[in-house]
């Protein structure tokens, strides 16, 4: 078993509760790691793995789509859609950060978590 990441994908999405959200949108920030259930014999062959840009395209898809009032229902549909795709993935391990909500206060991003 060996992990697959995709490090601080950036996207523009219109996700949120409030009106504003939905309507201005905002910055997102997404970490992805794909466990796998095999191990890799060494073949240089993509038969032997799994393929990053297929999830970075589901990904990029589910954001464009979506106006979902919840960042964790966004995660749940990713994670779902991508194990779906194929049998070989144990786990999907997703982080979604908002960089600019509404919120009064100094901070950087609020950010969930989500595995399955």
């Amino acid at each position: 078993m060996y992990k697959i990441k995709i490090n601080n994908m950036k996207f523009r999405g219109h996700i949120g509760v409030l009106p504003e959200e939905k309507i201005l949108g905002q910055n997102l920030e997404i970490d992805l790691t794909i466990e796998t259930t095999f191990n890799f014999s060494g073949r240089d062959d993509l038969s032997e793995t799994l393929s990053y840009v297929e999830f970075y395209e589901i990904i990029a898809e589910l954001i464009k789509n979506s106006q979902v009032d919840l960042i964790e229902t966004l995660a749940f549909k990713i994670i779902k859609e991508i194990k779906e795709k194929n049998d070989k993935i144990a786990n999907v391990e997703v982080h979604i950060r908002k960089l600019a909500v509404p919120i009064e206060g100094i901070f950087d991003s609020v950010e969930i978590e989500m595995k399955a």
